[in-house]
This record gives C-alpha cells, structure tokens and sequence, in this order.
C-alpha cells in the first residue's frame, strides 16, 4: 500500500532528480566553477538517494560488520569470504585462508580476482615475523621501451589495454602457492578444492555480482569471454542466475594436482603461449618457465606509536608512508574532520608522495629506490617547510622536483585467525577484466597490466598517473603499482588490516582508512565506508566521492586554488580491525563492492 508519506518522499525524489539534471546543465552551459554547485547538489540528491554510493555518503556504525574471537575474513565476494573462513574453522591459519580466497576469488569476482593477474602479500606471523611476497607480473622477454608507440612516436593505448599485447606474465599461482608452501599448514588439495566446487556447481548471482558484469560487458565481446561471461553468449547474467564454469574448475583442477608446475611449465601455459602467438601477442613459453616471485622486508614506518607495515617498491607502501609521514606533523584531530585546513595538508602530502612516486619509484630489480631518503622524517620536514598554509601548491612545481641527482581494477581482502596472523593481499588484473581475452579452454582471463609501465614518458596511462623513465619497458620487469595491502601494529600486537583496489587512489584509501582510525576514532566500519578523496597532482583535480566534502568547505578549497571534482566512488577496502585490550576482531565490507562480505565466528 502507498502511503501519504511514501507519496511525498516520491515526489520528493523526483524533484530532486530533475533539480540535479537542471542545475549540471545550467553549470555546464554557464562554464563557471562547478566544484561548489556539483557538491550542492550531490550533498542534496543524498538525502533522499538509495544509490551505494549515497549508503557509502551516510556511513554509519549501523551498516554491516562481522566479529568474532576465532577468526575473520573480508573480500570483495560473499561466497570467497565464506571459504576462507571454512578455511579457518577446519583448522588452517590466515595464509591457508588467504590463499583459499585467492583461488576461490578468480571463481566468484572475475572481473579482478585472477589466475591471469599478479599482485602482493603482506603478512604479519603471530612470532613477530613480517614478510611481503611479490607476485607482480613481468613484461615478456621480448617487450621492448617503444613497443606502444606509433608511427608517429604517440602511446597507442589500445595496444596496451586489450587483447594478447597487453599481458604481462602472470604470478598469481606461484605466488599463492610460495606463501601456502612456506607459512600455510594445509596443503594445496585442500585451500583450493572449495574454489573448484564453486566454479564446477556455480554460484547464484547477486545484484552486486551483475552489477560488474554490466559495468565490464565491453570487455566481455571476445567470443572466448562471451560463451562464459554472458548467457547464451550475448546477454548479461541477471540476478538469480547461476554462473558456472567447468573450463576453469578443471584448471583449477589440474593446478591443486600437479602445482605450479602445470601452470608455467604444462599445458596451461602452453594453451596461452598459443593464443598470444595466433593473436599479436609476445608471450613465450620461457617467460613462464623463467618466472619467479620475491619476498622480503616490507615497507614500514610509525604514525602517531602505531606501526605501520605495506608493500615494498614496485608497490604502493611507500607512497602511503610518505603521506603519513608528512601528515605526523600536524594535528589533524585538533585541525578537525574535514575542515578546509586539514584537508589542505591531507592534499598536499597526496601531492608530494605521488610527485616521488612517480619520479623515482619501480621494480627493485632494475631500479635504485631511494627509500631511506623518501621515508626519513627530515624529508618529511623538509616538505612540510615547502607547503603553505593557506594556499593550493602547484603540482608541476613539485613533479618538477629533483630529489636526488638521478633520473581499478583489482581486489583486495583481509584475514586474521585466532592465533594472531594476519594477512593483507591485493592482486589484480588491472582493468575490469583485463584484456578481455581467454585462451583456449583454460577458463582464465589474462591481464593487461603492461599498461602500468610507461609506454612514453610524459604521457598518462588509463588512471591519469604520468611516470618517468624508472618505469620505463623492460623485458622482465615488473611494472610499478599502487597495491598497498597494509597492516598496522601497536606494542607488536596487529590492531588494523587493510587495502583497496582502485588504481591510484589505493594508496590515499589506505591512508584515509589509517587516519580514520587513529586521528578520527572511527570504528572500522566507518572508517571503511566514510567517502573519500583523492589528489594525485597531475591531472590537476581532487577527486571526492558524493557527501566527501560539505558546500562551505568545496567553497574553501576552492578559494585556496583546488580544482574539485566529484567522482562516483571507487575502491573496495575490505578490512579487519582487532581491539587490544578485548582481542575482539572485527570485519568490515566496503559497501561500494557489496557483493563482497565480511564474516566471523
């Protein structure tokens, strides 16, 4: 029955609907500023909006969580979530938990979780042991510095976005297995059985699963993608379907029988190796069989007595050190949540660390990473002398910096067992999708992170960033990435897991979540679902998701010189927060992924 008051909210809704239209077409028609008129009516629209990204608007301590004192785990796919905690309730610790989800993510979240991909894991051992594994993917052997360049020396971004030429060699299996083999307890026929029942018996689709099917479906026209990822070949899964894919359950298969050794030396390998030849690409059988993954020290820093632990260069870690490094210098509680003068010094340090990032930053194998220098606190100070109280830097003025004298989507998810582990992984096959190929019948869809490298300097790739020579093409080389997976420690103790997908707004995510946590006191729910903001200096524009920023406080910034823009929402940081005195643990699922879920026991 339709009540006087549903009757009203209606009405409501709808003319608040045709005010926002209007008012863009009058900002645009006008070309005056419209950071402070789109802020207006987004904070407007909220009000009466359903939308996930109004939900995320109005986060509160009322939205979904899970605690336990057993266990916990937090990814961007309901039915991955509920394996890992199987996982953990027959016994295994978090690394058998994390490399379960990671198997059963490439099943259940296709559009980023990934056999095809690479990515990092950071983890903290209930000994004290700190460890980050890369699993990035590596340009082929035969990739060469200009290989995206036309005649006319322009970056053809298609090449490096779609099909064969756009796949970087993938690590996700050797990675998973490395950490199973040498911190799990259980072996590979167990952590990876759940994902082949999923993948053989299919799982039925929720609104946020078809969501992403519909957001990618233009990297679902393959007919190698087509025949899995749409019905009948043509249409997009509703909700209720059930997705089944029986190539990949027998990869998976032939992975939990034979090891690593099926994908890089067998015939999985070998069916992708044929499909890269017959289609453009340049993958060979030797970039497989000569692939391999790295562990050592992560990258650490304190804030405020916390520790903070994330992932070493190519990663994001450092980026998200040098924020909060620079951010330790000033009271941001004091300043207040969001005032104008906070987030000024929040965007200044997102500045200066992307600058660094950018200009300095890459695979460890083939570059000198100044990370002592980017990560001491006289650095930090020293950037702090440069930013200006109440004045927007100019971020060509900073990317023009010479430190020294020398030249979205992914996935993430946490999980913390009783015992004290913790482990934060982020991987990725970097655009929704990849390169929206499958070969043959291994039911894996590749990657198409050679996008990630510098195809010409100077020139921004797919997320906007521009990066210099460090991140140039290099046969072998692991491309430069913001993935972050970060876990915070007090006294020893782990008290915050997180990370995000999202391209270059992980590591502001990440940081947002942090200083949510400490300077704010947000519980992790909050935390987690407070909308964020994010500046990379170059394009010069500070991103906000809707609600981010109240009109007065868009009308500051802007005075100060920051061109605001509002943005939808991105990201999905699945975290885990542990409380030190009751070792109660908390899951909290990112509602701008809600197919995703935290659970407990």
């Amino acid at each position: 029955m339709i009540t006087a008051k549903k009757i009203k909210k209606i009405i409501t809704l709808g003319l608040i609907t045709f005010s926002l239209s209007l008012g863009i077409g009058i900002v645009h028609s006008l070309h005056v500023d419209r950071s402070f008129i789109y802020q207006t009516l987004s904070w407007l629209s909220c009000q009466y909006s359903p939308a996930p990204s109004c939900l995320v608007a109005n986060a509160s301590t009322e939205m979904p969580k899970a605690s336990g004192k057993n266990g916990v785990v937090v990814s961007t796919q309901r039915e991955a979530s509920k394996i890992g905690l199987q996982i953990l309730a027959e016994g295994g610790n978090a690394i058998d938990a994390a490399v379960a989800v990671g198997y059963a993510l490439a099943v259940a979240d296709p559009c980023c979780g990934n056999l095809g991909g690479g990515g990092f894991m950071t983890v903290h051992l209930a000994d004290g042991t700190e460890t980050f594994i890369n699993f990035r993917e590596k340009a082929p052997l035969a990739a060469t510095a200009d290989m995206y360049l036309d005649e006319q020396g322009k970056a053809d971004r298609q090449l490096s976005r779609n099909g064969y030429l756009a796949v970087g060699v993938p690590g996700t299996v050797k990675g998973l297995d490395y950490a199973l083999t040498k911190y799990g307890t259980m072996n590979r026929q167990q952590v990876i059985s759940p994902a082949i029942e999923l993948a053989k018996k299919g799982f039925v689709l929720g609104q946020g699963d078809v969501d992403i099917f519909k957001r990618g479906k233009k990297k679902l026209l393959d007919p190698s993608v087509a025949n899995i990822f749409l019905k009948n070949g043509k249409d997009t899964y509703q909700v209720g379907d059930t997705l089944v894919q029986t190539d990949l359950a027998k990869t998976l298969a032939m992975i939990a029988q034979e090891g690593t050794d099926a994908f890089y030396q067998g015939s999985i390998s070998q069916k992708i190796v044929a499909a890269s030849e017959e289609n453009g690409g340049i993958l060979s059988q030797d970039d497989f069989s000569q692939y391999n993954i790295s562990e050592y020290e992560p990258i650490r820093c304190n804030y405020r007595g916390y520790e903070v632990i994330s992932s070493a260069p190519p990663g994001g870690g450092t980026t998200v050190c040098q924020m909060l490094n620079i951010l330790s210098g000033y009271d941001l509680k004091k300043l207040g949540w969001r005032t104008s003068d906070s987030l000024h010094y929040m965007l200044s340090a997102m500045l200066f660390a992307f600058a660094d990032r950018n200009n300095y930053l890459g695979d460890p194998d083939f570059v000198n990473n100044p990370i002592d220098k980017l990560l001491s606190l006289e650095y930090a100070e020293s950037i702090r002398a440069q930013i200006p109280d109440n004045k927007a830097i100019d971020p060509q003025s900073v990317y023009a910096n010479q430190l020294i004298p020398e030249g979205t989507n992914t996935t993430h998810y946490s999980v913390v067992d009783s015992q004290g582990n913790a482990v934060a992984v982020t991987y990725t096959i970097n655009s929704y999708f990849g390169a929206g190929v499958i070969a043959g019948d291994t039911g894996i869809l590749l990657n198409n992170e050679m996008d990630d490298f510098t195809a010409k300097v100077g020139e921004p790739n797919q997320f906007g960033l521009v990066q210099g020579e460090n991140n140039k093409i290099e046969p072998g080389k692991r491309p430069l990435s913001s993935m972050s997976p970060t876990i915070v420690t007090k006294d020893g103790k782990v008290v915050l897991v997180t990370g995000s997908p999202g391209g270059p707004t992980i590591p502001t995510t990440v940081m947002q979540v942090i200083t949510n946590t400490i300077d704010y006191d947000m519980n992790i729910t909050q935390a987690v679902n407070t909308p964020r903001i994010h500046y990379q200096g170059l394009p010069n524009r500070v991103m906000t998701e809707p609600y981010a920023l109240n009109p007065e406080i868009v009308r500051d910034l802007v005075l100060k010189g920051y061109n605001i823009v509002p943005f939808t929402k991105w990201g999905a940081a699945e975290s885990i927060s542990i409380d030190p005195q009751t070792q109660l643990l908390q899951g909290a699922n990112d509602i701008r992924k809600p197919a995703g879920a935290a659970v407990a026991y």
